[in-house]
């Protein structure tokens, strides 16, 4: 999980400032965690307390009202019931890697991924991008190679990974939609060599550079064992102690 919140943190910089090159500074005086980082946190507390996914949303979200939310989930989180809008949004799929290390059965992966999605993305494309995360990152976890894990996650969600981050690069540009952000993210952890390769590649696509860095992060921390001690550290000094306290609970459950 720490990876993806990685990834947010060292995308947050570029989200509005689009490269297209993979040699760039990891850190900056103004990188932060976002609402990506948030509501991973959310649904790892879901799992940890046992509690509905939209609830934890909720109240991690009104608790950090400030993360960079879209429109319609900033008005989602303080709704006083649990509606969800039919969303396509790639925020389905960025929040979701923590079931991926949580769960131990692709059943109960896809199930727990659809979940946390449909309190607020219960559109098709929506769920679809919350699935193929959370099983990209259980795959990797549980020690499948790079190309069973394309042919799997194409198999089952019948995205286009017969590309590569070189190809995509060129003409690709801001996209918030799942079907516009998962495809190139797990592509991004496929072309890589480590784990910063991996957060590189997705960020030089120009894009959402937190989202795409976050979805790619957690699959990455998952298929190449954790996030370098350097990159881990920078990252547990921008986050505030109420997302720490979860991280580190989190952690100790299911990285012990």
């Amino acid at each position: 999980m720490l990876g993806a919140i990685a990834g947010d943190v060292i995308g947050s910089v570029y989200e509005h400032h689009p490269i297209k090159i993979t040699e760039f500074p990891l850190f900056h005086e103004h990188s932060c965690f976002t609402d990506d980082s948030v509501m991973t946190i959310a649904v790892a507390n879901a799992i940890l307390e046992n509690v509905n996914y939209g609830v934890s949303m909720k109240d991690f979200g009104r608790k950090f009202p400030n993360a960079g939310y879209g429109g319609s989930f900033y008005e989602w989180i303080f709704e006083p019931n649990i509606q969800p809008y039919n969303s396509w949004g790639n925020g389905s799929a960025m929040r979701v890697s923590p079931v991926g290390f949580a769960f131990d059965s692709v059943e109960d992966v896809l199930h727990e991924a659809k979940s946390s999605a449909v309190v607020s993305h219960n559109h098709l494309e929506g769920i679809k991008g919350a699935q193929a995360t959370a099983l990209a990152v259980f795959l990797a976890r549980t020690g499948t190679d790079k190309e069973l894990i394309r042919k799997e996650i194409v198999r089952r969600f019948h995205y286009d990974l017969d590309r590569t981050i070189e190809e995509i690069r060129p003409s690709y540009e801001f996209d918030i939609s799942c079907q516009g952000t998962v495809p190139e993210a797990i592509i991004a952890f496929l072309d890589s060599t480590d784990y910063e390769d991996a957060i590189r590649k997705a960020v030089s696509l120009g894009g959402d550079s937190d989202t795409l860095a976050c979805i790619t992060g957690g699959i990455a921390h998952a298929y190449y064992k954790g996030v370098p001690p350097g990159i881990a550290e920078r990252v547990r000094q921008i986050l505030p102690a109420d997302l720490l306290l979860v991280l580190d609970k989190f952690s100790r459950q299911y990285f012990s």
